[in-house]
C-alpha cells in the first residue's frame, strides 16, 4: 500500500476515535447524571468526562494538524448511538450495574482502538499522533482498571440496597 493510503487510512480512524470519543461524552453524561447512592462511581464518571472531552480535544488537533477535521456524520451518528444506550438504561432495574458494565466494555473498545492508532501512526511516520494516542490509551487502561475493581463493589452495594429499599437500590 502506498504513504498517501496509509495516510488516509490513519485519517479515517482518528475520525472514527473522535467519534468514538463523543459518544462516550454523549453515554458517560447520561450514566453519571442518574446515579445518585454510588458518589464514588458518580465522581469518577464525572472525572472521565473531562478526561473524555480532553481527548476528543486533542484527536482534533491531531486531525487538524494532519491538514482534515473530525466526521461530523460520524460524530452526530455516535452521540444519537449513545442517547439511545442512555435511554434504554432507564427501563432496567439494575442500570448502575448494567451501565458499569457497558462502561467497562466501552473503555476496551476504545483501548483497542487506540492501540489500533499508535500502530498506524508508527507506520506512517506520525510520531505527534503516535504520541497522543499513547497518552490517551493510558488513560483509558486506567479508566478500565478502575471499572475492573468497582464491578464487584457495584454489584454488591445494588444487592444491599436492593434488600433494604427495592426502589432506591437501581440508583
Amino acid at each position: 500500500m502506498d504513504q498517501k493510503a496509509m495516510n488516509e487510512y490513519l485519517d479515517q480512524w482518528l475520525r472514527d476515535a473522535h467519534a468514538m470519543e463523543e459518544q462516550a461524552t454523549t453515554m458517560l453524561t447520561t450514566q453519571a447524571s442518574r446515579i445518585e447512592h454510588y458518589p464514588e462511581l458518580k465522581q469518577k464518571m464525572e472525572q472521565h468526562i473531562r478526561e473524555t472531552e480532553s481527548q476528543r480535544d486533542r484527536l482534533e488537533a491531531c486531525l487538524t494538524r494532519r491538514g482534515t477535521s473530525p466526521s461530523g456524520a460520524k460524530d452526530i451518528a455516535a452521540k444519537f448511538t449513545a442517547m439511545g444506550q442512555g435511554l434504554s438504561g432507564t427501563v432496567m432495574g439494575d442500570e448502575v450495574v448494567k451501565g458499569a458494565m457497558a462502561s467497562y466494555t466501552f473503555e476496551h473498545f476504545e483501548i483497542s482502538a487506540y492501540r489500533e492508532l499508535i500502530g498506524a501512526a508508527d507506520i506512517v511516520g506520525d510520531h505527534e499522533t503516535k504520541r497522543v494516542c499513547e497518552e490517551i490509551l493510558k488513560e483509558e487502561q486506567a479508566m478500565a482498571d478502575w471499572l475492573y475493581e468497582q464491578l464487584p463493589v457495584v454489584s454488591r452495594t445494588f444487592l444491599e440496597r436492593a434488600g433494604s429499599d427495592a426502589a432506591e437500590a437501581k440508583r
